[in-house]
């Protein structure tokens, strides 16, 4: 398997995304570390990034509520390259109902090596690493369509 570096640059793509318990957890979070954010570019998921947008000023893309496919949407966008880092708050304590669109993003964060924050404790790690204002080279595996083939009919 051949392993491709991508590069992570200093201006981020950042996606914000949480659940409805978590809400407003991340807009506080958000407008602690405001001065950070800014420098980044920013997007999330339907109603978090409208409450994100109003109650702190940051701008912030909006993709549909996750339920309606937004948490597929930022998966996409990871795959092609346009999401750097992404600060999910997740509920573990309550069921979603697009419980597989949510383990999806988080697998496909783990095969493009992109980092995800799932409690404020780690987004505030990654927030705060020395590694937000820089270029961070990240390594993915990259297979072509023969191995993907074979790895799918490896699998069945």
């Amino acid at each position: 398997m051949e392993r491709v570096a991508l590069i992570i640059p200093p201006k981020k793509r950042i996606a914000l995304i949480a659940h409805d318990s978590q809400k407003a957890d991340i807009v506080d979070w958000c407008t602690r570390h405001k001065s950070i954010l800014r420098r980044h570019n920013l997007c999330g998921t339907g109603t978090t990034a409208g409450l994100i947008a109003r109650k702190t000023g940051l701008v912030v893309e909006a993709y549909n509520s996750g339920p309606l496919g937004g948490d597929q949407q930022i998966g996409a966008e990871v795959v092609c390259g346009r999401v750097d880092l992404i600060i999910f708050l997740c509920d573990p304590l309550t069921a979603q109902p697009h419980d597989p669109d949510v383990k999806a993003l988080l697998r496909i964060s783990q095969v493009y090596g992109v980092p995800i924050a799932t409690n404020l404790s780690t987004a505030d790690f990654i927030i705060t690493s020395p590694l937000m204002e820089s270029s961070y080279q990240r390594h993915v595996i990259r297979l072509s369509r023969a191995e993907a083939t074979q790895r799918k009919e490896t699998q069945i």
